[in-house]
């Protein structure tokens, strides 16, 4: 098997882009033990709270 780019999304809480790229670093290289190298960040985009869809980074982004 062969590798290849698979193509994601990923919502997280952050003050910045720098510190939302190197959170989904660290929670891709944890759980998919993927290595950073292998990893490539094409956007980073502001979300609206009402457009977020992942519950606990729109509670995260109610307290903060």
């Amino acid at each position: 098997m062969g590798r290849k780019y698979q193509p994601f999304t990923q919502e997280t809480a952050a003050k910045d882009e720098n510190q939302a790229v190197e959170k989904v670093l660290s929670v891709l290289g944890s759980k998919h033990r993927t290595k950073r190298k292998f990893i490539r960040v094409k956007s980073v985009e502001k979300v609206a709270l009402d457009d977020v869809s992942d519950p606990l980074v729109a509670h995260l982004l109610r307290e903060g």
